[in-house]
């Protein structure tokens, strides 16, 4: 059985630490956990793993944030893989820090990295696991939250909510959606 899980982020050094990439920081954690590394391919970052009998493309799209449908429909296409095996994970200002939220589908929210993959997709109906990063923000001042770091505070709680996210991954693919929603959607 086949997997796509998709970290959202935008490329370059200057995004790397912001809260708008956490997808491509809980990709990394769960790849190295696994101890595999990611390659460059075509529209992204990839590495290739096996989960007990599940065979997981993880992807790190290269398309930047907004654009990152082209690199979901293009992997999903070329490893064959099913709309219900794809895993979206996406940042998410409605829900508080660290707050973990898997979903079978859903509006984008306002986002547009998953308002772009529900176009290519041509659905929205795809699981997507949202982190919660919070709304501290001032009104209109969104993208610049999102597009900077995380508070020191946050920075000193972060790679435990990570490890958190990362073994709703595994969940996911291991147990399933509803499973993995009845146990980590409340942690």
């Amino acid at each position: 059985m086949k997997y796509l899980i998709v970290g959202l982020g935008n490329i370059g050094a200057e995004y790397a630490a912001t809260r708008h990439n956490i997808g491509f920081m809980i990709l990394d954690a769960f790849a190295e956990a696994s101890n595999i590394t990611f390659t460059t391919d075509r529209y992204g970052d990839v590495a290739h793993m096996r989960l007990k009998n599940k065979l997981l493309t993880l992807l790190k799209p290269s398309t930047f944030m907004n654009l990152s449908g082209n690199a979901v429909r293009y992997w999903k296409e070329k490893e064959g893989i099913e709309l219900d095996h794809i895993l979206i994970l996406v940042d998410d200002i409605a829900l508080p820090f660290g707050t973990i939220r898997l979903k079978p589908s859903g509006s984008d929210a306002g986002h547009n990295g998953l308002k772009n993959i529900a176009q290519m997709l041509g659905t929205q109906s795809y699981p997507r696991l949202r982190f919660g990063v919070g709304n501290d923000f001032p009104r209109g001042c969104q993208i610049d939250y999102v597009l900077g770091p995380f508070t020191p505070e946050q920075r000193t709680e972060l790679p435990a909510r990570i490890d958190v996210a990362c073994d709703a991954i595994r969940a996911y693919c291991l147990a399933g959606l509803s499973r993995a929603m009845n146990e980590f959607n409340n942690k």
